[in-house]
């Protein structure tokens, strides 16, 4: 009969579980609400909270805030049958609205890249449904009851918001038992969080400091309602071996010896491991111009049985993307393999060659950050660059970014963002809708280079 390592197959679960339970984390604070503010995510399970406006410079909530699109979010809750998502015609406007299953998948995608931009309606279906649906709505069967959609609506700055607002006032939820009636806001369920979740601390913060037996414990009662995947089958297998079975309570009163060591280890070991496969997204950043790429044969968005990338993933970038729908190349180093330095004498350009400009179907951005990762207030009020912008073109049709504290000059600023005065920091270019050799690696964005 074959032996069992237990602590490996603890640490394998905790990096299986990690999503799951940071998303339920995520939905308990971002639900249990009355009412949409009016601003914000936050809203009641099956109702919509839109982002109004972009952040202010001096944000610091979240890391590495977006300026290119205005958020719609929500968690639908399918125990009671499907819901529609209608989605008004964008008039041409890029946007992408991807779901996410409990586990961290995406499993649907629609907006600009997919679907189209045409009015639609979609039927977001529970695990197993098999009615039938009214003509002109689109079936899309969910891996679990409880999903999460990130609506993404690119947004053209501030004078482009009354726009955004209209095509985000005309998205709706309906159950399909009422479908056919006079839209209503569907009626608001209460949820009831674990004592031992608090709805205002950093969901990340609280589960690294969660013990072992508390976090498989809540991971085993999530299982109830959301199963692990039919691809999951060998994983489940091997975490029977050690009491953790989907759709059963794991008791952690009985725990000893070796198990139970290894149960209170695995909140450290697994945060060793997700922290160890980051550093590896940059290993060839040498290689790639000090850009740290994720692109293939890393995964995103749909991880299938690669865990720990999906665990890793969770921990740096919950609500990622899928590959196809945009990736955010990330630039720590100069061309000399320094670190991107503020203060006056740090002067920095990064050239394209006009063949060279970021290959997108859609648009590109560069967001500037400081060390910490928070945008960088400045007297230019300004945070990206982007492609949809009056940049200036050299008359070759190639491109020069400058960064730097200060003004490059009258005729330069344009293309200009603003270094932090003592700080260091790094440049975010996400590429939305990137063409396949921005996704195979064939092409690499340019260096930074310093005078």
């Amino acid at each position: 009969m074959a032996s069992f390592d237990v602590k490996e197959i603890v640490d394998e679960a905790y990096l299986f579980l990690y999503p799951l339970v940071l998303m339920d984390i995520t939905r308990l604070q971002n639900c249990s609400v009355d009412k949409w503010d009016g601003m914000g995510p936050k809203a009641p399970m099956n109702h919509w909270g839109h982002f109004r406006i972009f952040p202010p410079l001096t944000f610091k909530e979240v890391v590495r805030p977006n300026f290119d699109t205005l958020y719609s979010i929500t968690f639908l809750d399918l125990s009671d049958g499907p819901i529609v998502m209608h989605i008004p015609d964008s008039d041409g406007r890029y946007y992408l609205m991807p779901g996410l299953d409990m586990w961290t998948n995406v499993f649907a995608v629609p907006g600009w890249r997919t679907t189209g931009t045409g009015a639609q309606d979609v039927a977001f279906c529970p695990p197993g449904w098999s009615g039938s649906l009214p003509p002109g709505v689109v079936k899309s069967e969910c891996p679990t009851k409880l999903v999460w959609f990130i609506g993404r609506t690119k947004t053209d700055g501030p004078p482009d918001y009354d726009a955004v607002h209209k095509f985000q006032d005309g998205m709706a939820l309906t159950s399909l038992a009422r479908w056919g009636e006079p839209v209503e806001a569907m009626q608001v369920k209460k949820l009831s969080a674990p004592s031992f979740v608090d709805l205002k601390a950093a969901p990340l913060q609280q589960i690294e400091k969660m013990p072992g037996e508390q976090f498989f414990a809540y991971a085993a009662e999530l299982m109830k309602d959301s199963p692990p995947l039919p691809t999951d089958f060998s994983q489940v297998s091997r975490m029977r071996h050690i009491g953790i079975v989907p759709g059963e309570s794991f008791a952690t009163d009985g725990l000893s010896g070796e198990l139970l060591a290894a149960v209170k280890e695995a909140p450290a070991a697994g945060h060793r491991a997700m922290r160890m496969a980051y550093a590896a997204l940059g290993a060839k950043r040498a290689e790639n111009n000090g850009w740290s790429m994720a692109i293939s044969p890393w995964v995103f968005g749909s991880f299938g049985i690669e865990y720990t990338q999906r665990a890793m993933i969770a921990l740096v970038g919950l609500g990622c993307n899928q590959l196809q729908d945009a990736i955010y190349p990330q630039l720590l180093t100069d061309s000399a393999g320094e670190p991107l330095k503020g203060g006056a004498a740090n002067k920095y350009t990064v050239h394209f060659d006009a063949e060279q400009l970021p290959p997108v179907k859609a648009f590109w951005s560069f967001t500037l950050y400081d060390a910490d990762g928070f945008a960088v207030p400045n007297s230019m009020q300004r945070a990206t660059l982007s492609s949809w912008m009056p940049l200036v073109y050299n008359g070759d049709g190639s491109l020069d970014l400058y960064f730097q504290t200060a003004s490059p000059g009258d005729d330069k600023e344009n293309n200009w963002l603003p270094t932090p005065e003592e700080k260091g920091w790094n440049l975010t270019l996400r590429l939305y809708a990137p063409e396949r050799r921005a996704l195979n690696g064939s092409w690499i964005p340019p260096p930074a280079v310093k005078e």
